[in-house]
């Protein structure tokens, strides 16, 4: 009994502070099973053990990882490369960072090598600046350069001459004195001021940079168009045409060869020549893309087709007829129209091919034309007979539109209003015909010998050349009184400026943009060219000079 009592299982023990129970068998001692005392639990030694190694083995690894960390971080830090930033004043100037990273006015390098750095900096009209900077690992070296300005020769001329000649200088200087002038100022922004009683003041403001020549007009007080110079010609210049892309001016020399001569719309230099043979040309325009140029010559009673490009002659059309003057493209651009003055027809000219369709039959001395858009009929003005002639293109049949006129020199048409000019060079006047109702009246009075007009790109505004009155002896010799452009509003006839001219104003044209208007001193060889305003400014502008020009064309 007293065997198997020793070999029972013991109670379990309960602690009398805490309720803890221990459940676990305690190893026998000399073969009996020893009873685990009560109270606080028992941690035996060999669990013990093995909890201590896996702290000691987590924490060993924690430091091994954290050791690599920091290796790592040193390696990187170690490794970091360097950055620069230059700013430069003037903030176009060119920054060069060791002769190959470059940038304009702020150079921001992000990965460089540690060490010495060249940094240049260099602006036209500007000393350039050569400066050694040092970058560091983990720092940005940051540099601010400045270029000294150089002094650089401002000329100023201006027509006429002893203007008050008033230059602001970039550094805050200012040099007055009289035209013409010649004066040095510092490169930088700088204006310039011009004034002279009874002219329109001029300003200019330009960042110079390097030496400047200003030849200006002053235009007389009150004119809206501003002059911007002249370019000289070879004899005669009877008509001119603006480029579609507005570089250059192309007019037509009567008295050639040459018979075409080509000028630099910026600089007013001569840049090339059409060689027609020993006779002139009358009038040159372009397609619309411009890329070819058409042009006649009354002499031979040919037209001609011209590379814009290579100014190359590429084909001689044959009018059949005599004295040709005008030429119009059709809408399409696949047929010419030549008017012929002294043939009294118009000759019809099939571009594709290059042969003469047929000729029309017109009323005496046919010279300008009109092709509507919509490719159905071509209008006519007879200078002679003072009719506009109506050609229904479909049947060749001709109607006269409007027979109260008296020498028609010169028609423009706005599809959007239905309305289409015509300059009378006998009426002293601009007729405006209706196309689509077939109604004619007079739009403006104008100077005397008006000859050719051209229309804004918008329709606004209307352009009128006027040759002035005629020498008695002949219109090849200078007449009694200067020349004129008028401009008027081309709905309501208000005039809006004037511009007194030399002897014979006559070839006129606007560029696609509107902004630029070049006409020709027929009898003094020469072009002169203009700034247009916007329409706005022209019809806040009071007529501009329009009542003044009147006394200013009677030569003194």
């Amino acid at each position: 009994m007293a065997g198997r009592h020793a070999r029972r299982r013991p109670r379990r023990a309960r602690s009398r502070s805490s309720p803890l129970v221990i459940d676990r068998a305690v190893p026998k001692v000399g073969g009996a099973y020893r009873a685990a005392p009560t109270g606080r639990p028992r941690v035996d030694a060999a669990p013990r053990r093995r909890y201590g190694r896996k702290r000691s083995t987590g924490r060993l690894l924690a430091g091994v990882l954290v050791l690599a960390a920091l290796a790592g971080l040193a390696a990187f830090l170690l490794t970091r490369p360097a950055a620069i930033t230059v700013r430069a004043t003037p903030s176009d100037a060119v920054i060069v960072l060791d002769g190959s990273i470059s940038a304009t006015g702020t150079l921001e390098a992000r990965e460089v090598t540690p060490g010495a750095h060249t940094v240049r900096v260099t602006r036209k009209g500007f000393a350039p600046v050569e400066r050694a900077i040092t970058a560091k690992r983990m720092r940005t070296a940051r540099l601010s350069l400045t270029l000294a300005p150089l002094p650089l020769e401002v000329s100023v001329r201006t027509e006429p001459s002893g203007a008050t000649c008033t230059i602001e200088c970039a550094d805050g200087s200012t040099v007055e004195t009289l035209t013409p002038c010649t004066v040095r100022a510092p490169a930088g922004q700088t204006t310039v001021r011009l004034t002279k009683t009874g002219r329109n003041p001029f300003e200019r403001r330009v960042f110079l940079d390097e030496p400047l020549a200003i030849s200006c007009i002053l235009d007389p007080e009150g004119q809206l168009l501003h002059g911007l110079g002249t370019i000289a010609t070879s004899g005669a210049p009877k008509g001119v045409s603006i480029t579609p892309d507005g570089r250059e001016v192309w007019t037509s020399i009567l008295n050639g060869p040459p018979s075409i001569e080509i000028f630099d719309v910026r600089t007013g230099k001569r840049t090339g020549e059409i060689d027609l043979g020993e006779h002139g040309a009358v009038e040159v325009i372009f397609n619309r893309v411009g890329t070819l140029a058409y042009t006649s010559q009354m002499e031979t009673a040919r037209c001609f087709e011209i590379d814009v490009k290579t100014r190359r002659v590429l084909r001689a059309f044959d009018t059949k007829s005599a004295w040709t003057k005008w030429v119009e493209l059709s809408p399409d651009e696949k047929t010419l129209y030549a008017s012929n003055w002294s043939g009294d027809d118009v000759s019809i000219i099939d571009l594709a091919t290059g042969a003469l369709v047929k000729r029309v039959p017109v009323s005496n001395t046919p010279r300008g034309m009109y092709a509507t858009a919509d490719g159905t009929t071509l209008y006519v003005g007879g200078f002679d007979s003072g009719q506009l002639d109506r050609i229904d293109l479909a049947t060749g049949k001709v109607t006269a539109a409007f027979t109260g006129g008296k020498a028609l020199r010169h028609l423009v048409g706005d599809e959007r209003t239905g309305r289409l000019y015509i300059s009378d060079m006998a009426a002293d006047c601009v007729w405006v015909h209706d196309m689509r109702t077939g109604t004619t009246k007079k739009l403006v009075d104008t100077d005397e010998k008006p000859n050719t007009i051209v229309l804004s790109p918008d329709g606004r505004v209307l352009f009128v050349s006027c040759r002035g009155e005629n020498n008695p002896k002949s219109y090849y010799l200078p007449g009694p009184e200067w020349g004129s452009i008028l401009v008027f509003d081309a709905l309501t006839g208000r005039p809006l400026d004037a511009v007194v001219c030399g002897n014979q104003p006559t070839a006129l044209d606007i560029s696609a943009d509107g902004r630029l208007l070049v006409s020709s001193d027929f009898l003094d060889n020469r072009l002169r060219l203009y700034e247009v305003p916007p329409y706005e400014t022209l019809l806040k502008g009071g007529g501009g000079r329009y009542e003044a020009h009147f006394a200013e064309i009677k030569k003194r």
